[in-house]
């Protein structure tokens, strides 16, 4: 017979599943969509694309931030881990988790509608082949910072660290 699943289990199935949505979501967006669309003939062919699945991604990617910021501070609480932030030697994975969220939070949130999508449409128009060059290496800055954080997490949160 298996027991009933606890408070912790639950949040944490939360946490990594909000994880992997949005971080799979922008490699998928890095790693695939933008070299794919980069290949299209027409420079405004390949701002409209990348701005309809960038677009279409956004929306699930503020749930899962979201989701990903409220199960990890509940979970930090429920294990009683706030004392890790005093020892970023040891603990330095929970400063990336924390930076890496608060750097995509503020884009979804606040960036991305208030300033970036109007910036993009801007520069794409006068530059769309630069425009593209720029977002493919920001988003290549992201998705390694990622990488970093998903696996120092992973080593951290099973005592590899």
């Amino acid at each position: 017979m298996t027991p009933a699943m606890d408070e912790f289990t639950l949040l944490r199935a939360i946490h990594v599943a909000s994880v992997v949505h949005w971080i799979g979501g922008v490699w998928f967006v890095t790693f695939v969509v933008l070299p794919a669309v980069r290949r299209f003939a027409e420079p405004a062919r390949r701002v409209a694309f990348f701005e309809e699945v960038e677009g279409r991604f956004a929306f699930q990617a503020r749930l899962s931030t979201l989701a990903a910021g409220i199960s990890g501070f509940w979970l930090t609480w429920r294990m009683e881990a706030f004392d890790r932030f005093l020892d970023p030697g040891r603990f330095w994975f929970m400063h990336a988790m924390v930076a890496l969220w608060a750097i995509f939070t503020l884009v979804l949130f606040v960036l991305e509608p208030l300033l970036l999508h109007r910036w993009f449409s801007a520069r794409a128009a006068r530059d769309p082949e630069g425009t593209m060059a720029l977002v493919l290496r920001l988003h290549r800055v992201l998705s390694s910072a990622a990488l970093v954080t998903v696996a120092g997490a992973v080593l951290g949160a099973h005592g590899g660290l």
